[in-house]
């Protein structure tokens, strides 16, 4: 019986997720529908151009041998791509592109704009009556990729900001859409995207603005009669970074201002980058209209930095205020400031500070009694949930597949190393820790014990990562 289109790429699919990043497999290859299969050739549907080429440039090598896996060394991928046609419109069509290895580029259409940038265009952030011929950006210098941290957290995001840096408005996601919770750096990235284009691009007109800024300026062209002007402005920029889009919820007007202005931006081939702390999908208070350019792009979300990020932050601020801290500190610090990354440099500074004004030495002692302010809201229990959250990130294997029935070696050892150390460190008898790790016995939580001192005893790279757990759970 011959296999489906469904079932080849759902084989396909449980080959990738074994081979790379949980969160990249969710973010790259979840939204891909299979289409078709055509004897060795299988067709699958990506939502955008963006998709084909990141899949091509980055998974093109894993992709080859999986298909070829499922259809033979004859097998063959083409990708359908849902592209926008018309930004009037908003009706998408389809077209195939093969699989060749190479990322396919993006092509736009440039329009001349019918504002002209050489005659006086009242600048908004300006006193009135002051002439300024350069427009002022609103960048902060400090915002550049340079001090800007890459980790699995925000590699989409970085990478795609510098596809944009480079080509802007000539990308396939524009708007450019970053989003994540408070303090992860959605600012600092979207200024450094400007930051960069003025750099490479110093005759670009670019601006930031934050939404409550420019409703202000809205409200004031309005009183002021000069809405012909705050209009012009805004469409003879190159760049607009807008920041926090989610305070337009409610302020319709506004919305409707800003939504001829993103049309005359975009149709222009000009760049839209925006932040928010939700995903479009998410953003109530919003134009239906509105929210359906908003995913016109590409949305790419940051998320809570994990613990080398952390570190690396820290070691980067360090490096840039020329400070050296003790590595126990710097990773005390990493392991209990797990919240955003503002609260990660602000405790920095604070321990920093502190050692200063009392003239002390900087230890562990003395960063476990400055930070309490900050960390008492996020230190974490000794608990068997802990202690497995905190086996499963050290090995990198999925919580669930923990209390699972699996007997693949790498999840056994996390198992009974988390097992072994709810013994040592929680009061949970045996029978309680065996039920809490896939209802399990306590002979099986004993021969787990037993197995992990064992190999103690040795297997020195063993003892290594049992004693480097055991010093995490130490810090917090």
């Amino acid at each position: 019986m011959e296999k489906t289109c469904t079932e080849v790429w759902k084989n396909c699919l449980q080959i990738i997720k074994d081979n790379i990043p949980n969160q990249s497999f969710k973010t790259w290859f979840e939204p891909i529908t299979a289409l078709k299969l055509e004897g060795k050739v299988l067709t699958i549907q990506v939502p955008s151009l963006f998709f084909y080429e990141w899949l091509e440039e980055h998974y093109v090598g894993l992709l080859r041998k999986t298909v070829k896996k499922q259809l033979g060394e004859d097998g063959r991928l083409e990708y359908n791509i849902v592209v926008d046609k018309s930004s009037n419109s908003g009706n998408p069509y389809t077209t195939n592109m093969p699989s060749n290895g190479n990322g396919a580029e993006a092509k736009t259409q440039s329009m001349p704009i019918p504002v002209s940038i050489n005659k006086d265009i009242k600048n908004p952030f300006i006193i009135p009556g002051l002439k300024k011929l350069n427009v002022d950006p609103q960048l902060n210098s400090n915002y550049t990729f340079d001090n800007y941290i890459e980790g699995d957290c925000n590699r989409l995001a970085r990478s795609a900001g510098y596809a944009v840096a480079a080509k802007p408005g000539g990308t396939s996601f524009n708007p450019l859409m970053i989003y994540g919770g408070v303090g992860l750096g959605k600012t600092h990235l979207a200024q450094a995207i400007g930051n960069e284009i003025k750099a490479t691009m110093p005759d670009k007109l670019v601006i930031y603005v934050s939404c409550e800024k420019f409703c202000q300026q809205f409200v004031d062209s309005l009183k002021n009669n000069t809405i012909n002007d705050f209009v012009n402005f805004y469409q003879a920029m190159d760049v607009i970074i807008m920041d926090d889009v989610h305070n337009f919820a409610g302020k319709e007007k506004t919305q409707d201002i800003f939504f001829h202005i993103f049309n005359h931006l975009h149709q222009s081939g000009k760049q839209v980058i925006l932040t928010s702390d939700k995903a479009p999908k998410d953003l109530a208070g919003l134009e239906e209209r509105l929210l359906s350019r908003f995913k016109w792009g590409l949305s790419a979300d940051l998320q809570i930095p994990d613990l080398e990020t952390r570190i690396a932050i820290l070691r980067k601020k360090m490096y840039a205020d020329g400070i050296e801290l003790p590595g126990e500190v710097v990773e005390y610090v990493a392991h209990n400031i797990d919240n955003n990354v503002r609260e990660l440099e602000g405790a920095m500074v604070s321990l920093l500070a502190q050692a200063t004004l009392n003239k002390k030495e900087i230890d562990l002692g003395l960063a476990k009694q400055m930070l309490k302010n900050f960390i008492k809201n996020t230190s974490k229990e000794i608990s068997m949930e802990y202690i497995q959250k905190l086996v499963c990130e050290y090995f990198e294997v999925p919580v669930d597949m923990v209390k699972s029935q699996t007997r693949k070696r790498e999840i056994v050892q996390a198992r009974q190393i988390s097992m072994y150390l709810s013994k040592s460190h929680t009061k949970s008898s045996l029978k309680t820790i065996g039920a809490f790790f896939g209802g399990r016995d306590h002979s099986t939580v004993i021969y787990a014990c037993q197995t992990v001192e064992d190999l103690i005893d040795t297997d020195k790279k063993f003892k290594a990562y049992v004693h480097d757990i055991q010093k995490k759970l130490k810090m917090s």
